[in-house]
């Protein structure tokens, strides 16, 4: 079974275009966001079941689900080119409108066989606020999109597009065809990640855990940043390192 647990996830995911089949709600949960997930499943007729603590616990399997949980289809993966496209077009909107919104140049993140859930989760939340147009995700060695991603993610997951590859290189390839520039963050050869003008199509590429991207990624990249550090640890959780990097690219864009 294919859960999102939590209140503002599930709300996010009725809100959406999510294919959710059924709500479960801890008898006795009441309020604002409660309501709000009543309404919203009522509208798009999804069954809303109140089950007992017992019951929900078993559901759940003791995660901090806070008395709500919805059962949803498999994760729904667009192709790289529906990404582009979108992207694409996205942008060209904005520009045509003649607003300064820091969203004139096409912006999209890959995650280079990044593992831990908790990890993906904080990253799509942190795409999708500072902008990013989709997430481009590596099919093997890398976390599944689970509950625990769409938890971890406030809602975001069900908001951000995403796209799921066999084969990153070849994507990076087809990324540069269609005209985006790619930035790699790694601590090998790099510049500081403030000395890169971002005002163009980007992708940028973040990686595992423990590795980094790996060497054949960095060496298809068009630029390599890094983010200087003053202590002895010299590397920041993946996930608070893709947060400084794009919201860099946010800031100068909005500039």
């Amino acid at each position: 079974m294919n859960l999102i647990i939590g209140r503002k996830p599930v709300l996010e995911a009725l809100n959406s275009d999510e294919e959710i089949t059924q709500v479960y709600i801890l008898f006795g949960q009441e309020g604002g966001i409660i309501n709000a997930i009543r309404v919203a499943a009522k509208k798009r007729g999804i069954k809303v079941n109140q089950i007992p603590a017992e019951k929900f616990r078993q559901l759940v399997k003791d995660k901090n689900a806070q008395g709500v949980a919805a059962v949803k289809s498999s994760q729904k993966y667009y192709t790289l080119q529906e990404i582009i496209q979108f992207s694409k077009n996205k942008n060209l909107k904005v520009l045509s409108s003649g607003e300064n919104s820091g969203e004139s140049f096409p912006l999209l993140l890959i995650l280079d066989s990044i593992q831990d859930t908790h990890n993906v989760g904080a990253i799509l939340r942190t795409a999708e606020c500072s902008g990013a147009d989709g997430i481009i995700i590596t099919k093997h060695n890398s976390a599944p999109i689970n509950e625990t991603v769409v938890k971890t993610s406030a809602g975001a997951s069900e908001l951000v597009k995403i796209c799921q590859v066999n084969n990153l290189a070849n994507a990076i390839d087809e990324l540069k065809k269609e005209g985006y520039w790619i930035v790699g963050s790694y601590l090998g050869n790099s510049k500081p990640y403030t000395e890169i003008d971002y005002k163009m199509p980007l992708a940028l590429i973040v990686g595992n855990e423990e590795k980094g991207i790996r060497k054949l990624t960095a060496a298809k990249c068009d630029y390599l940043v890094h983010i200087p550090m003053k202590g002895k640890i010299q590397s920041l959780n993946v996930s608070v390192a893709t947060g400084i990097l794009l919201f860099e690219i946010l800031r100068q864009r909005m500039l």
